[in-house]
């Protein structure tokens, strides 16, 4: 007797069908994305707020600090946006929680983000020293996410993340948005980059 394999696809709004085992850059839409991205939520939804802090937030946050940080070409800034896309599919696994669940995790979120940076024309994934940077703005949004909202104390948050250096809090989208809000300006944002992107 034969067992049936277990789906491993899911279904979007635009009509795609993505599979998690092997994605297809073509079944990667960014209104799927942004969708998605704007109903995840941040530090597992423990922030002050009307709203949860999404990770389409987040990912603006970090793309701004990104390009506030460094003389970076649109390309890089787009990537920098896209660095949390596939949680579009897999949702936002806290830190301490990927530590225990190992190396599984990884291998399907490389997956996507391979397939999710083909279907925009860049590389399936960034350089060393790209992934570094975006990973510096990620940690310094980290830091003001974490006192400003998930309620660590300033201390605590310098301790996990560091003090961040020449971005302050006034700079930073940081109130969190209502979920078509954050899924307007993430569309919005990307279209922007994406137009500035093969221009002098």
């Amino acid at each position: 007797m034969t067992t049936k394999a277990p789906r491993a696809w899911q279904r979007m709004l635009s009509g795609r069908r993505l599979d998690l085992l092997d994605p297809s850059p073509l079944d990667v839409e960014v209104s799927d994305i942004a969708h998605g991205l704007a109903r995840v939520a941040r530090w597992n939804g423990q922030t002050s707020g009307d709203h949860a802090f999404s990770v389409a937030q987040h990912s603006l946050v970090v793309e701004d600090i990104f390009r506030r940080l460094n003389e970076a070409t649109p390309e890089q800034c787009l990537m920098a946006l896209l660095h949390d896309a596939p949680e579009y599919v897999i949702g936002d696994m806290i830190s301490p929680f990927k530590s225990v669940v190992g190396g599984g995790y990884k291998t399907v979120e490389k997956r996507l983000e391979a397939a999710i940076n083909l279907r925009f024309g860049l590389p399936p994934h960034p350089s060393r020293e790209l992934k570094d940077n975006i990973k510096k703005a990620d940690t310094i949004a980290a830091y003001f996410e974490a006192s400003q909202l998930a309620g660590f104390s300033a201390s605590e948050a310098q301790k996990l993340f560091g003090q961040p250096r020449g971005i302050t809090r006034e700079m930073l989208l940081l109130t969190p948005l209502p979920a078509t809000e954050a899924q307007r300006l993430f569309c919005e944002r990307f279209a922007a980059i994406d137009g500035m992107r093969g221009k002098p």
